[in-house]
């Protein structure tokens, strides 16, 4: 277990470069970087508040982002892109930021939130397989896209829609 001891907080402006440069090194290539500057971009998906950083020393090493997205006409959330310097993974910074995204997005009276990445990971903070609700994604619907109630009520159904930048 991590002896580290996780802070997390809101991103500010003076970590977005910190924050783009976080994402290029955890996946080791551009793309989650654009997907993440087209998201910040998009005044649709884009949630002021609900963009997390885990820090050490004040210093984010982990970033979970939570932007608007549909199932149907309902708004929902997308968890995504989470990332972490290599340095720091498997130490508990992602899961700390994730679940300060969370906790802020039920106290904001969001009611679910959608995620599609490692389908090992995801169901320790509640996820589970988003086609088990009846939310479809228009081109994956494996056990990668998963789905997660804030509030507890049921799940929206139908086809997740994210928003067109992204």
């Amino acid at each position: 277990m991590s002896s580290i001891t996780w802070k997390t907080r809101a991103e500010t402006s003076a970590d977005i470069g910190t924050i783009r440069e976080v994402t290029r090194q955890a996946f080791g290539r551009q793309f989650e970087v654009d997907v993440l500057d087209a998201l910040r971009a998009d005044p649709v998906a884009w949630l002021d508040g609900l963009s997390f950083v885990a820090t050490v020393e004040d210093r984010p090493v982990a970033h979970a982002l939570l932007t608007r997205c549909h199932v149907g006409d309902t708004p929902i959330l997308s968890l995504g892109p989470v990332s972490v310097l290599p340095a720091y993974q498997r130490q508990g910074g992602g899961g700390a930021a994730i679940r300060a995204a969370l906790v802020t997005a039920r106290e904001l009276g969001e009611q679910s939130v959608v995620v599609l990445g490692h389908a090992e990971y995801y169901p320790r903070f509640g996820f589970r397989r988003a086609i088990m609700f009846g939310i479809r994604h228009p081109h994956f619907d494996g056990p990668n896209l998963m789905a997660l109630s804030l509030t507890g009520e049921p799940l929206p159904v139908g086809e997740l829609r994210y928003p067109v930048n992204a």
